[in-house]
């Protein structure tokens, strides 16, 4: 009997501790190194996301990539175009174009998601609808004649979704739309309240539109060159310059402390801050100050987040974030606290506070900082093909997270007989 009690304890300790390591909950790591920033996902959550994608006109997609193609028949994986390197910032807003072709080409090794070809196999369906770009081409400075392609194509998409069934059956809710300028699917944005946005933070939208529960934050794509060979011996005394910024200094909203920053950080000889506007050169400029700076100031712009966050982490210089109301990507595995320092809006705008705790950070501290950022950095990265781990398979993750309170809202809909009392 004893013996029996043994082997099962026994067997009980071999299958707990594997999958222990694999969530997190114990990390056998943690005795010789620092503990890991991201999480692996669940042992028992293997299964690829199964995603439909809708056939749609390359009208909606890569047709914008070259206007002068009018080809309709939509895009195989053999003709999708790569992103244009001429593309300038339009490239900071191109989630919806790596998301698409992750599915088409079939996600590569280690992906997340998988396309299927029956709709009545998928968990979730992804609206390939370049929203952002049909923006940034068809309505970026919001005048009319211009504006009316971008509104037509919403209003076209919209109709050819309500003839899907799938769509009418869960009215929307598990349908995936990237969405990543502020201003995309802005005229019929308030069509798709229910269903799945990947966003880059809710700073424009009400908690009825955008919202944690349903949808995903994204990062911005980066702009600047990702620093590969960063390999200096004592990286913390190669960096000079102490805190880094090059931007935009005039900006709305909470993003009016830029502009508050110009006094404060003013004359201060290691601290590089510089108005300045995204030409190629002068992102060239900004990938070298960052890379040869310990800190890079990431305040609000016009909503919370910024591409420069992104741009940071991949130059690995330690972000110092300001924005009361941030929301960040991948939250939910990754620890920002282990690579990034945080500000309020007071903090940071006190005379000599921030300066005074960024010039007393400890080295050792700030070049664990340092590792970390190198270390997952590849989680930024967007690639076509994806990689493992990437920036695309890491939001369909985010994605599949979301598969439960899905279902449930879906089934709740369904079986509702009078109007929905928490609307």
């Amino acid at each position: 009997m004893i013996g029996k009690i043994v082997i099962s304890f026994i067997l009980a300790l071999l299958i707990f501790i594997p999958c222990s390591i694999l969530i997190g909950t114990l990390d056998i790591r943690s005795y010789y190194q620092s503990p890991a920033v991201i999480a692996s996902p669940p042992c028992t959550d293997e299964t690829p996301l199964r995603v439909y994608m809708y056939d749609l006109p390359r009208r909606f997609n890569v047709g914008m990539l070259d206007i002068r193609n009018t080809t309709e028949a939509p895009v195989t994986v053999v003709d999708y175009p790569l992103w244009p390197d001429n593309s300038g910032l339009r490239k900071q807003h191109s989630v919806e174009y790596w998301m698409m072709g992750s599915l088409l080409n079939g996600g590569g090794n280690g992906s997340v998601a998988t396309r299927v070809f029956d709709p009545e196999l998928a968990d979730v369906y992804f609206v390939p609808f370049f929203s952002s770009l049909s923006f940034n081409i068809h309505g970026h400075h919001m005048t009319d004649p211009e504006t009316e392609i971008d509104r037509q194509l919403q209003i076209d998409l919209m109709g050819l979704l309500r003839q899907s069934m799938y769509w009418q059956r869960s009215e929307g809710r598990d349908h995936v739309f990237p969405m990543t300028h502020p201003n995309a699917f802005r005229f019929l944005r308030d069509q798709l309240n229910e269903s799945i946005q990947v966003v880059v933070d809710f700073g424009r939208y009400p908690k009825g539109v955008s919202n944690l529960n349903k949808d995903v934050v994204s990062p911005y794509v980066h702009v600047v060159d990702s620093y590969i060979d960063d390999e200096p011996q004592d990286p913390f005394e190669n960096r000079t310059m102490l805190l880094f910024f090059r931007g935009r200094t005039h900006r709305k909203d909470k993003g009016i402390v830029r502009a508050k920053f110009t006094k404060i950080l003013a004359g201060l000889d290691d601290v590089h801050y510089e108005r300045s506007y995204a030409t190629g050169e002068n992102i060239k400029l900004s990938s070298k100050g960052m890379r040869s700076s310990k800190f890079c100031l990431h305040p609000a712009g016009d909503t919370p987040s910024s591409c420069r966050l992104f741009d940071a982490i991949v130059s690995h210089c330690v972000p110092v974030i300001v924005s009361d109301k941030i929301e960040l990507p991948f939250e939910n595995e990754i620890d920002y606290s282990q690579f990034s320092l945080f500000f309020s809006f007071k903090e940071a705008l006190e005379p000599g506070y921030m300066i005074n705790q960024l010039r007393s950070f400890p080295k050792q501290k700030w070049t664990e900082m340092w590792r970390q950022l190198k270390n997952i950095s590849n989680h930024y990265e967007f690639h076509y093909p994806p990689k493992r781990e990437d920036a695309v398979n890491m939001l369909w993750r985010q994605i599949k997270h979301k598969l439960p309170g899905i279902t449930q809202s879906v089934h709740r809909s369904q079986r509702l007989k009078i109007p929905d009392w928490k609307r």
